[in-house]
């Protein structure tokens, strides 16, 4: 099954969503657990196992999920483990600790299951560019479905009960993955970080919680699940995107005003790296590739589309590309397939 990833794209890479200038993909996220065990941090494994079984028992009787794929983390390579997190399809946290922990993975690769992580049931659904809407509608759909086959653990004062206190409520997180280059570029970047905070809005890296920023790309999501109805959670922070992507193409009219020859450097010098490199590295790579997506948003470059860029992303990391070359590789052999790699799909 995880050969089959490297074979196809993700839908939600594909670059056709509202805003893909800026917006890479939009995440929406439930947690859940079931009323008859304790939470994942206190239940035993006998308990985890049967928390297991009794979800994918259920998945048989939900439409969208009868084909999907079930994947055992303990069972799988570590290489494959590390794909996932590549893959926007799991956390890091997540395949350090793989007993009992299972991913249900739906056939089209838009919805996920994760059971045992920290919640019983970890949903999360994807959509290319700022598509909020489009993610929470299959999940609340999905979410119905198995909430028919399983007693969900809910309080008529609290809402649905989660292991961290700040997910009670909704246990919805919804998240933005926006690339923000002309913010950075004009330094106003610490400004915005500054801004969307005092709105409750937290902000991180790539690959989520922990991780650090790279190739100028934030995911920025919700704090607050509690006393708030999903739809009022997806609005606001749908505004709050909207008013960041304002910001960034403000940051980059004045780049193009101010700063014009530098910036068109910046975007044609990548991009003829990025063409006739023979030796790439994972993270000199994610940065080339933000000054040509830079240059796309911005007109200069028109023989490469935000799609093949927001899939080049993800397949030049290194369990991706190990993947692909069908063999593991020393870092010194990688940079000299991704380089070939990315030739091979630009040119």
């Amino acid at each position: 099954m995880i050969e089959n990833l490297v074979k196809k794209s993700a839908v939600w890479l594909n670059g056709k969503g509202p805003h893909a200038e800026v917006v890479l993909s939009s995440r929406v996220r439930l947690a859940r657990n079931l009323v008859e065990y304790p939470f994942v941090h206190r239940a035993k494994v006998e308990q985890l196992r049967k928390i297991g079984t009794a979800v994918k028992n259920s998945l048989q009787k939900v439409d969208y999920l009868k084909k999907a794929n079930i994947l055992p983390l303990h069972s799988l390579h570590p290489l494959d483990r590390h794909l996932l997190v590549e893959r926007h399809l799991v956390s890091y946290d997540l395949i350090k600790h793989t007993k009992e922990r299972v991913l249900v993975l739906s056939e089209d690769e838009k919805l996920t299951v994760i059971v045992n992580e920290e919640d019983h049931l970890r949903l999360q659904t994807f959509a290319s560019g700022l598509d909020l809407s489009d993610a929470y509608r299959l999940i609340d759909r999905v979410d119905s479905d198995l909430e028919s086959e399983l007693d969900y653990a809910f309080s008529d004062q609290f809402g649905y009960l989660t292991a961290c206190p700040t997910n009670v409520g909704t246990g919805m997180r919804a998240s933005v993955l926006l690339h923000l280059p002309a913010l950075v570029l004009t330094k106003e970047i610490n400004k915005f970080l500054r801004a969307v905070s005092q709105l409750g809005i937290s902000v991180r890296g790539l690959y989520g919680e922990g991780t650090e920023v790279k190739g100028n790309f934030f995911q920025v999501s919700n704090q607050v699940t509690l006393g708030k109805r999903e739809e009022d959670i997806l609005a606001e922070l749908e505004k709050i995107v909207k008013d960041i992507i304002g910001y960034e193409t403000g940051a980059r009219e004045t780049l193009l005003k101010d700063a014009r020859a530098f910036v068109e450097d910046k975007i044609f010098r990548a991009y003829g790296i990025i063409k006739n490199a023979r030796i790439l590295t994972s993270d000199e790579v994610i940065n080339l590739f933000s000054a040509v997506r830079l240059g796309i948003g911005l007109g200069m470059i028109e023989s490469v589309d935000v799609g093949t860029l927001n899939e080049l992303l993800i397949f030049t990391q290194p369990a991706h590309l190990q993947r692909l070359f069908g063999k593991e590789m020393r870092p010194d052999e990688r940079d000299i397939a991704r380089a070939n790699y990315v030739r091979e799909r630009i040119l």
